[in-house]
C-alpha cells in the first residue's frame, strides 16, 4: 500500500497548503457530526444514553474525540494474485468512515469463513466498527476483519476517517452491558495503550485485553 498526497501543478505552495488544509478541516467537521449520529444510533440500541457516557460531552456530540485522516492509493499490479493492497486486519478505532472511489478492492471476512467484496456505492460511505467499540459494547458490536486487494488495470483510491476517544479516556465494557450473568469480556484501555498493543500483537491485540471468553 502506498499513501500519496494531492499533487497541484503550477500553483504557489502557500495556496496549495491553504486549500488542502481548508478541505481537510471541513471534512473533519462533517465526519465528526456523522460519527456522533452513528455512535448514538448504535449506543441507543444498547440502552446507553448521553448521560451514561460523560466523555462524549454534555450534549453527546463527541467533539473531543481524536481522529486521523488517511489517504490511500493502491496502484495497479501486474500480478495481483501475488500481492496484497492491505493485509487482513481490524481497525483500532471506535468507528472508521471510509470513502472509496468506484474501484472494487475492499473485502470483509464473513462469519463462518470466506471473503465478501464490498462493492463501491457512488457517493456512499462504508462504516467499519473498530476494536474500541467492540470493547465498549462488550462484544455486541464486533469489529470488522477486512482487507484490500489490488488489480491489474485500475488504481484504487480511498479516504479513511479513523475516530477514537480522547487520549486519556479508558474504554471498557459499559456498566449497563455487564452484570451477574454478563461479565465484562475486556479490561479497560486507553486508545494510546491499545495502539501500542496493536503494534505489538496486530490481530491478536483484542485477545490480549480479553478477561474471559464470550459465553
Amino acid at each position: 500500500m502506498v499513501n500519496h498526497g494531492v499533487i497541484f501543478r503550477n500553483v504557489p505552495l502557500i495556496v496549495v497548503v491553504f486549500l488542502f488544509s481548508d478541505i481537510v478541516k471541513r471534512y473533519d467537521e462533517a465526519m465528526k457530526k456523522l460519527v456522533g449520529k452513528l455512535m448514538w444510533l448504535m449506543l441507543d440500541s444498547l440502552g446507553i444514553t448521553k448521560e451514561d457516557l460523560k466523555w462524549a460531552g454534555s450534549k453527546g456530540q463527541f467533539k473531543k474525540t481524536c481522529a486521523a485522516l488517511q489517504l490511500n492509493s493502491y496502484p495497479t499490479c501486474p500480478d495481483p494474485d501475488r500481492a496484497m493492497g492491505l493485509a487482513a486486519h481490524t481497525d483500532s478505532t471506535l468507528l472508521t468512515i471510509l470513502y472509496q472511489n468506484n474501484i472494487s478492492g475492499l473485502q470483509v471476512h464473513r462469519k463462518g469463513g470466506g471473503w465478501v467484496t464490498v462493492a463501491p456505492v457512488p457517493e456512499g460511505l462504508v462504516i467499519n466498527v473498530g476494536d474500541l467499540l467492540h470493547i465498549l459494547s462488550n462484544g455486541l458490536y464486533p469489529s470488522v476483519l477486512h482487507r484490500v486487494l489490488v488489480n491489474r488495470i485500475q488504481r484504487r483510491l480511498s479516504v479513511a476517517y479513523l475516530c477514537g476517544p480522547p487520549p486519556n479516556v479508558e474504554i471498557c465494557p459499559h456498566a449497563k452491558l455487564v452484570g451477574p450473568n454478563k461479565p465484562p469480556l475486556y479490561k479497560a484501555v486507553t486508545w494510546n495503550e491499545y495502539l501500542g498493543t496493536k503494534a505489538k500483537h496486530f490481530n491478536k491485540a483484542l485477545s490480549t485485553v480479553r478477561l474471559c471468553a464470550p459465553s
